[in-house]
């Protein structure tokens, strides 16, 4: 096993439904349990130690920055347009200098083990295209609707089913060469490498919360306090 060397934290989205939240500022600053989300991802980060960690931004792209001053960290700015997350991974490619890269969103909470060590802990380059740390239901707080996958025995995933997508992935940068679109995102890839096997999932065993929404931060901060879970 190879465990990858860089990450990639997707803060350049618009935060359009944390409504007034994010009148003054990109939702990776919006506090949770008296810390901003960024602070939050970054702590987990910082556990596995990577090489290289980059931030895209877009959206209130300055109040990111002037946070992480002084901070090890490389930005990927998407000046004109938003380039999604498949977008914004290729465009951020050469600054992540690596074969393969985790990937990780900002605006959702964890009580467990740190994810990104049970992604390191399951990848199997040698079987895998993309690796995706994924939560029943049952244990996914704050989702609303159905789930998004499920494994096969061998861990292969196919669309529909119970398990949630967390936001954490590894996956293979050399396969964002198979989309041609400037501006597409992840799932656009997924679809592609899905039906070869390529995709594969592994749960995550702790509990997580989607902090999309404004009443995400009161969810969030009671399931980090065990408490309402």
């Amino acid at each position: 096993m190879t465990a990858p060397t860089a990450v990639m934290i997707f803060a350049a989205g618009f935060g359009t439904r944390m409504g007034a939240l994010t009148a003054d500022r990109p939702k990776p600053m919006i506090p949770v349990a008296g810390r901003p989300l960024i602070d939050h991802a970054l702590d987990l980060v910082s556990d596995i130690s990577p090489q290289r960690v980059v931030i895209n931004t877009h959206y209130k792209a300055e109040v990111l920055t002037t946070h992480l001053e002084g901070r090890d960290v490389l930005i990927s700015h998407e000046e004109d347009e938003i380039l999604d997350t498949g977008g914004g991974l290729k465009q951020a490619r050469a600054l992540l200098d690596a074969t393969c890269s985790y990937t990780l969103n900002p605006d959702v909470a964890w009580r467990g083990p740190n994810p990104l060590m049970v992604l390191r802990d399951a990848w199997r380059p040698e079987h895998m295209d993309a690796l995706l740390l994924c939560v029943p239901t049952a244990r996914a707080v704050g989702r609303l609707g159905a789930g998004d996958f499920t494994a096969s025995n061998a861990g292969h995933i196919t669309r529909g089913g119970d398990l949630v997508y967390t936001g954490a992935q590894i996956i293979k940068l050399d396969q964002l060469d198979r989309v041609t679109e400037k501006f597409f995102s992840l799932n656009a890839l997924w679809d592609l490498l899905i039906p070869d096997a390529g995709v594969s999932a592994v749960e995550y065993p702790g509990h997580w919360c989607d902090v999309g929404r404004p009443e995400g931060i009161t969810l969030a901060e009671n399931m980090i306090a065990h408490t309402d879970v």
